[in-house]
């Protein structure tokens, strides 16, 4: 089964005290570049997220780079074109979407693009607000 990762996923697997770091570790290590992808977005997403989190969780530059290299070698990274991207933007509009939610609205067009058939998140009720019917399952890990 074609399995999207969420970023919300990725950044616990490299946080050891992270409250869902077991079950995302557990889904990552299981993942391979056949079988799992996630965004191009969320590259950038993860390395911001972790070069900014309070106190001594913050990594360093190098350490997010390495380990966002590691999501880079396990999945598949799927990115939108310019024609598909705008696409996703107006889907957005039409549901009403507005701010930030608009990285998640992005981020089901890739998981579409790449035919996965479960979408792995920590927020699911932000993607439960898209229609992915193509998607099977939208759950945690």
């Amino acid at each position: 089964m074609k399995t999207f990762f969420d970023t919300s996923v990725l950044i616990p697997v490299f946080l050891e005290d992270h409250e869902h770091h077991e079950p995302s570790l557990e889904a990552f290590v299981n993942a391979d570049r056949q079988s799992a992808s996630c965004a191009a977005h969320s590259l950038a997403e993860f390395y911001a997220v972790v070069t900014r989190l309070p106190g001594r969780h913050r990594l360093g530059g190098d350490q997010a780079l390495l380990f966002t290299q590691e999501v880079r070698e396990r999945l598949t990274i799927v990115a939108l074109t310019s024609d598909e991207y705008f696409a996703a933007l107006q889907a957005a509009a039409a549901l009403g979407i507005v701010g930030g939610t608009v990285y998640d609205v992005l981020l089901a067009h890739c998981a579409l693009k790449a035919n996965a058939a479960m979408l792995l998140t920590w927020n699911v009720k932000h993607f439960r607000q898209f229609d992915l019917s193509p998607i099977k399952r939208v759950q945690t890990p």
